[in-house]
C-alpha cells in the first residue's frame, strides 16, 4: 500500500474483520496518513469513496435497540469464528427474525469479536467501529453472566412467539413438581447449560476431543472446574470441554485427566484394568496423547490445574 500510495497507483479496499471469513469490497480508497511499526500493526488512514462511505456510515449507526443487541450477542455466542459474514445462511435467517439486514448484523457479530477479552489477547481482529454501544453489553455479561444469557434466550424466544422452553426443545426441563420461584429457578439453569453446550460443541466442532467422536447425541459439554464450585466460570468456554459419555464419566469420577500440556492422563485404578482389550482400546491408547485443541476457547490451563491437583496418578 505505502509502494502504490508514492506511485500514485489506484488502491482497492477488501475488507474482512474476522480471519477466514469473505472479504467485502469497499471500492476505491484515498490513502490520507500511514504510520509503520514492526512490533505492532501498522496504521493507515483513508478516505472511503462517497457511496461506500455513505453505505458503511448507514450499516454501522443504523439505531439498535437493546432486545436487538442482545439477540445478537445470543447468536454470536453460538457461531463458530470464521463464520461471522453475511453469506452466512444462518445469519440471514436470524436478520429477518429480528428486522435487520445480514450485513448489519454481521457487522454487530464482528464488534462482538472486537470486544470479547479472549479475542483480544489472542490477536483475532474483529470490527471496532460501531463497537461502542457492544462493550456495554459484554460489560454486562462480564458482570453477571448467568442472567445476561438467560435474557438473551428469553428475547429469542420472544421474537419467534415461543415460550423459552419451547425455544430449548431439546432441553428435559423436569420442572412439573415444581413452583414459582423453585420452578424459575430450575428452568433458567437448565436454558443456561444448554447454551454452554452449544458454545462448547461448536468451539470443539462437534468432536470429542479425546477419541474424535463426531455424533452431537453422544457428546457433553463438560465443566474442568465443576459447576457447583466456582459460579463466576460457570459459562465460561474455557472452563468447558467436549467429551462423549464414555471420556465424560470417566473425566468427572478422576479415572482420567487432562494435564496443562493437554494430554491425557490415566489413573491408578484404571491402569490395573490395562491387561482386559476394551480398556486398552478404550482408554490405554490414549494415554500421554494430546486432546483436541480447539482454534478458540482452549481450556484455561489454571482450570485444568484445578483438576489435577485432585487427581490420583
Amino acid at each position: 500500500m505505502v509502494y502504490a500510495r508514492s506511485n500514485r497507483e489506484e488502491i482497492h479496499l477488501f475488507f474482512r474483520a474476522i480471519h477466514h471469513t469473505n472479504f467485502i469490497y469497499f471500492g476505491k480508497i484515498e490513502v490520507v496518513s500511514v504510520e509503520l511499526a514492526s512490533q505492532y500493526p501498522s496504521k493507515f488512514v483513508f478516505h472511503l469513496n462517497e457511496y461506500y462511505a455513505d453505505t458503511t456510515y448507514k450499516i454501522v449507526s443504523d439505531h439498535w435497540t437493546r432486545k436487538q443487541l442482545l439477540a445478537v450477542f445470543n447468536l454470536y455466542l453460538k457461531l463458530p469464528p470464521g463464520k461471522l459474514d453475511p453469506s452466512n445462511k444462518e445469519i440471514g435467517k436470524f436478520a429477518s427474525l429480528i428486522g435487520k439486514s445480514d450485513s448489519s448484523v454481521a457487522m454487530r457479530l464482528n464488534n462482538f469479536a472486537f470486544v470479547d477479552p479472549y479475542n483480544k489477547q489472542h490477536g483475532t481482529i474483529g470490527l471496532q467501529e460501531g463497537s461502542m454501544q457492544i462493550q456495554s453489553i459484554w460489560n454486562e455479561f462480564i458482570a453477571n453472566q448467568e442472567d445476561l444469557i438467560y435474557e438473551s434466550e428469553s428475547i429469542i424466544a420472544d421474537y419467534q412467539n415461543k415460550t423459552i422452553e419451547e425455544t430449548n426443545s431439546d432441553v428435559d426441563f423436569q420442572v412439573s413438581d415444581l413452583k414459582g420461584e423453585y420452578k424459575t429457578r430450575s428452568i433458567k439453569t437448565r436454558v443456561n447449560q444448554n447454551v454452554f453446550r452449544k458454545m462448547v460443541l461448536k468451539t470443539y466442532a462437534n468432536r470429542c476431543a479425546i477419541s474424535g467422536l463426531n455424533q452431537p447425541e453422544l457428546l457433553i459439554a463438560g465443566h474442568i472446574v465443576p459447576w457447583a464450585v466456582n459460579k463466576e466460570e460457570r459459562l465460561n468456554p474455557e472452563n468447558g470441554i467436549c467429551l462423549s459419555y464414555l471420556y465424560d464419566r470417566a473425566y468427572e469420577t478422576g479415572l482420567i485427566c487432562i494435564d496443562t500440556d493437554y494430554k491425557v492422563l490415566i489413573s491408578k485404578q484404571l491402569k490395573e484394568e490395562f491387561s482386559k482389550d476394551f480398556f486398552q482400546r478404550f482408554f490405554g491408547h490414549f494415554e500421554h496423547q494430546l486432546i483436541h485443541i480447539p482454534s478458540t476457547y482452549q481450556p484455561k490451563k489454571e482450570f485444568l490445574e484445578y483438576r489435577l491437583n485432585r487427581f490420583d496418578k
